[in-house]
C-alpha cells in the first residue's frame, strides 16, 4: 500500500515538473535577462517598480507566468509565450504575421506596455501585466519562441543532448544554459558587458525587429538537425554559447529599455 501511494507521489510530481523543463530559457535563462536588466534600470523605474513589486526582484518576478501554468485559471496565458511562423519568409512577410496575431507574444507585449502607461491602473493588474511582461520579454529572445508551426517550435524535434533525449526546444530554454553550471547572478556578471553605443542601439530597435531576430536565428539553428535524434555534444556547446549569450544579454537591455521607457 505504501509502495503504490509512494509511486502515485512521485508520478503527480513529475507532471507538476514537466511543464517548467519546456519553458523559455527555464528558470535560469528568465533571471540571467532580469538580472542583467535590473543594472540598467534608471533610479526613477527603479522606484515605480519597488511600488509594484515590493522587495521582489525583477529576476525572481520573471518566471511567474510559467509557474502558474499549473493553474487552469490562467489558461488565457498559454498563447502569449510565442508566436510560430513558418520556415522561409521575408521580413515584410514576418511583420505581416506578426500585425496579424492578436494573441502572440508580440501582440501581448504591445498590450502590456499599453496598459502599465496607464496611471489609473489597479495595483493588483499593474503587478500581473509587470510580471507578464519581463518574461515574455525573455521569451521572444529565445529564438525557438519564434519557431515553426508544424513542430510547435522544436518541441517535436527530438534530439540527444550529452547522450540523453530531450528535444531541440528544451535544449534551448534551459539545458544549454544549465551546461555552463553558473548561478543566474554568476551568469548574468559574466556576459553583462555592453557599452554605450551599443545599448543607444539596442534601445532604438523597435519590439518586432527582436522577433525577426529570433526568427533569422530559429532558421540557422533548424538548418543544424539533419537527422532524427542527432546527438549534439561539446561542438554544438562550442558553436552556439556565444550566440545564446548575446541573446541573453541583448534580452537584459531590451527589458531595460522597455521598463525605462513605461515607468521613467
Amino acid at each position: 500500500m505504501k509502495t503504490t501511494l509512494l509511486k502515485r507521489i512521485i508520478i503527480i510530481g513529475v507532471f507538476l515538473w514537466l511543464p517548467f523543463t519546456s519553458m523559455a530559457w527555464g528558470l535560469l535563462g528568465h533571471r540571467i535577462v532580469g538580472q542583467i536588466a535590473d543594472s540598467y534600470l534608471t533610479s526613477g523605474t527603479k522606484k515605480e517598480i519597488f511600488r509594484i513589486l515590493g522587495n521582489e526582484s525583477i529576476a525572481m518576478a520573471s518566471n511567474w507566468p510559467d509557474f502558474v501554468k499549473s493553474d487552469s485559471t490562467y489558461d488565457w496565458l498559454s498563447s502569449w509565450h510565442y508566436i510560430n511562423i513558418a520556415a522561409g519568409k521575408t521580413q515584410a512577410q514576418v511583420q505581416a504575421i506578426l500585425d496579424a496575431d492578436t494573441s502572440s507574444a508580440y501582440a501581448r507585449i504591445n498590450f502590456l506596455v499599453r496598459e502599465l502607461k496607464k496611471k489609473d491602473l489597479p495595483q493588483e493588474k499593474k503587478v500581473i501585466y509587470l510580471k507578464i511582461l519581463i518574461h515574455l520579454v525573455g521569451d521572444v529572445h529565445q529564438p525557438l519562441h519564434v519557431g515553426r508551426p508544424e513542430d510547435l517550435g522544436g518541441n517535436r524535434v527530438k534530439v540527444l543532448w550529452m547522450g540523453a533525449p530531450t528535444n531541440l526546444h528544451s535544449l534551448w530554454d534551459s539545458k544549454l544554459i544549465e551546461f555552463q553550471q553558473l548561478s543566474y547572478t554568476e551568469y548574468a556578471s559574466a556576459i553583462n558587458y555592453t557599452t554605450k553605443a551599443q545599448r543607444k542601439e539596442w534601445y532604438k530597435q523597435p519590439v518586432s525587429a527582436w522577433f525577426w531576430n529570433s526568427y533569422q536565428l530559429a532558421e540557422g539553428i533548424y538548418g543544424d538537425i539533419k537527422e532524427p535524434d542527432q546527438k549534439l555534444e561539446y561542438k554544438y556547446n562550442f558553436k552556439y554559447l556565444a550566440l545564446m549569450n548575446q541573446q541573453l544579454l541583448m534580452g537584459g537591455v531590451h527589458l531595460a529599455g522597455l521598463l525605462n521607457e513605461i515607468f521613467d
